[in-house]
């Protein structure tokens, strides 16, 4: 995902209440997110078992 494209799914995020669906491009996991880091520019992701994780921007992609 290019920093753009992180920009705006944590404006989403974060200001829009919305939840936004990722896919990690590693794993092939899907997930929707919950919020973003700006420090360590990660973005959290409930995954579709319910449990959580952190993805970097790198690591994901609009689904």
């Amino acid at each position: 995902m290019k920093e753009s494209q992180h920009a705006d799914v944590c404006e989403r995020t974060e200001r829009k209440d919305e939840r936004v669906r990722l896919k990690n491009t590693k794993t092939g996991q899907i997930g929707l997110t919950f919020g973003c880091t700006t420090e360590g520019g990660t973005i959290q992701v409930e995954l579709e078992d319910g449990t959580l994780d952190t993805w970097t921007p790198s690591e994901c992609e609009e689904a």
